[in-house]
């Protein structure tokens, strides 16, 4: 394969896949990943790709928000393990806040709670599916309804939340690095939740591994807000160390 079809194709795989790794695309290519990083830095000069943390995303995900249609086709062996494993976090909470998006849905799919549990959440999509389950008292956001992912957001939906403590807060973001925290496209969507971190008692992060080393637009928490980060164990352990290093325990199932 000549550099111009390699390049081509690492775009191409960015493209699909919304994160470059470069340890498992020297291993599929047989190149040493040192030709790979030369590959990414070529394509960041060009404007195709942006270089973060063990690999490259697209440019175009810095701005663009796939739905959720999209989003469940994508890595989903590992975030089931990462939902199973968040809702094993739950313990003794009662009132749960789920995130808009596909993996916390995910989470509200294995919640299995055995005493009365409000939950908490401005995803039309998750709070269906709750509404039935049995010990699940469920309070759906009030607020615009994004196309996108069936969220409410906007002053409606921040007002709901100010009025309300919550035990435990599962939330997800489109990029996370110990820059700039976690960060979503969308500022209306920051606001929700940035208002859903500050009323909760504790902040469980869920997220693959392809959304670490990236940012998005507007940031609506640090990572030190979080007590634990769950992920699959495509996160480098390096990152995991300096996660680690900010109190920030860190699961990779």
């Amino acid at each position: 394969m000549y550099s111009v079809e390699r390049r081509q194709w690492l775009v191409e795989r960015a493209r699909t896949s919304g994160r470059l790794d470069v340890t498992e695309v020297s291993g599929e290519l047989g190149l040493a990943r040192e030709t790979i990083r030369r590959d990414l830095s070529s394509l960041e000069r060009q404007g195709l790709v942006r270089r973060v943390y063990g690999g490259a995303v697209p440019v175009e995900r810095l701005t663009f928000e796939s739905n959720l249609t999209m989003r469940a086709q994508r890595r989903q062996e590992q975030k089931n393990r990462i939902a199973a494993a968040a809702a094993n976090l739950v313990e003794s909470a009662e009132s749960i806040y789920i995130d808009e998006g596909n993996l916390p849905q995910l989470v509200a799919n294995h919640l299995t709670p055995v005493r009365p549990t409000t939950v908490v959440t401005p995803s039309l999509a998750i709070a269906t599916s709750l509404v039935d389950r049995p010990h699940v008292t469920v309070l759906c956001l009030g607020g615009r309804v994004r196309a996108q992912t069936l969220g409410t957001v906007d002053h409606w939906a921040v007002a709901m939340l100010e009025t309300v403590v919550l035990d435990l807060a599962f939330m997800g973001a489109n990029g996370i690095t110990l820059q700039h925290g976690m960060t979503v496209p969308d500022g209306a969507v920051a606001a929700v939740k940035t208002m859903a971190v500050r009323v909760s008692r504790r902040r469980v992060f869920v997220g693959d591994s392809s959304k670490f080393g990236s940012d998005s637009f507007v940031r609506f928490a640090e990572v030190t807000d979080f007590e634990r980060i769950v992920t699959d164990s495509g996160l480098p352990v390096e990152f995991a160390k300096q996660l680690h290093g900010r109190g920030v325990d860190v699961s990779r199932v």
